[in-house]
Formats: structure tokens, C-alpha cells, sequence
């Protein structure tokens, strides 16, 4: 009853500035949707919401670092905006989609014992152990999407979750360093516009 979100939102996604001036300026232009198998909201075109700097961190990470730049060439880090608006939202901040999640796990979990199949597994790729390769969690957000479809017969359009990540702010924080809200768009006509962020003009900040 209340999956279908109200107003528009702002999203963030890193990429090459070639990219970025590509989507702006060509009609009809759309991001590629990722379909990796370790996509932590499964598959989608992902979009940070409402953090155009982590965006930016993402894209020059990836710029300064070839190994884990193999899709995705970035020569110059840059930002596209995007106005969305998020329609039909698996919401991951919602109870009734988070029990919707674990009993898509349960169902991946009573299948793969079954038929004797190991488990996918969320793995660290860094010291603070922040799991960045979502194995297990791919395959459980799909198989709630696809439990929803069969059920409703219908399919989301979004899926948004919090992502806590980095180190701890201070001794003792409840905080992390690069918390951030994700989006995962599955249906591209979410995307009601792209835009270019702009620089705040320091002799107005109000505004």
C-alpha cells in the first residue's frame, strides 16, 4: 500500500566526465544497468542519494585504482545528477521490506541445502572489513524481487538501502565515515531528468 514513494528525490552516480557529457547532452542517452552477481541491491543503474561527494570519492577511486576499473574506465572523475523519482520501491528502510528480505533468505537458504548447493557469501575486500562484495545479498534481493513479482505480478522499480561503511567516526560511534543511502533503479523511466551538479555560489549559501 505504501511502496510507491511520494515526490522526487536527488541521486548521484560517479563516472567519467566523457560519460557524464554524453548522458547530458545526447536525448535519449540512459547509464548502463549493472548486473554484477555480487551487486549488493541487485541488479540496476545505482545512485547515491543526495551525496554528490561520496559520488565523486567513488569515481576517482576507481580512476586511481586500474584493477577495479575494468567495466567501468574512468580517466576523469565526475558526477552526474539525476532527478528520480524511486515509483514502485523495495525500501530497505521499511520493516515490512526488511521481512520481506529475510524470508527471501530463508527460501534461498532451504533451496541451496536441498539441492546441496553452497551458499553465496558477502566477502571483505579491505583491513575494516566492510563487505563490498555482496554475493550473498545479490542473490537474496533478487529472489525477493522475483517472490514479489509472482505474487503481485508486479515488478519494483526501485531498490533503496543504507549502506553503513568506513571507519568509525570517533571512540565508541555509532557513525561510520561513509554512510550513505543507495538506490538501485531497475526501471530506467525513474530517471525524470539528468543534470550536471553545480557549485554552491558562496554570496548567496541560503539559497
Amino acid at each position: 500500500m505504501y511502496s510507491s514513494a511520494n515526490g522526487l528525490i536527488i541521486g548521484f552516480h560517479g563516472c567519467d566526465l566523457a560519460v557524464r557529457d554524453k548522458i547530458i547532452s545526447t536525448e535519449g542517452e540512459v547509464l548502463k544497468m549493472s548486473k554484477n552477481d555480487y551487486d549488493w541491491l541487485g541488479k540496476g543503474i545505482y545512485f547515491w542519494e543526495g551525496n554528490c561527494q561520496r559520488a565523486m570519492n567513488f569515481a576517482t577511486y576507481l580512476s586511481e585504482n586500474p584493477p577495479h576499473n575494468k567495466k567501468q574506465k574512468i580517466k576523469t572523475p565526475a558526477v552526474l545528477g539525476a532527478i528520480i523519482d524511486l515509483g514502485y520501491c523495495f525500501d530497505l528502510l521499511d520493516s515490512e521490506k526488511l521481512n520481506e528480505l529475510k524470508l527471501a533468505f530463508d527460501t534461498v537458504k532451504e533451496t541451496n541445502e536441498k539441492f546441496k548447493i553452497k551458499m553465496p557469501e558477502n566477502t571483505s575486500l579491505q583491513e575494516n572489513g566492510d563487505l563490498l562484495k555482496r554475493y550473498l545479498d545479490c542473490t537474496v534481493v533478487e529472489t525477493a524481487v522475483r517472490l514479489n513479482k509472482d505474487i503481485t505480478t508486479i515488478e519494483y522499480d526501485s531498490v533503496r538501502g543504507v549502506f553503513f561503511e568506513g571507519d568509525f567516526l570517533y571512540n565508541n560511534a555509532g557513525f561510520k565515515s561513509k554512510n550513505h543511502i543507495q538506490i538501485a533503479l531497475r526501471n530506467p523511466n525513474c530517471i525524470k531528468g539528468y543534470f550536471a551538479p553545480r557549485v554552491l555560489d558562496t554570496k548567496h549559501p541560503k539559497v
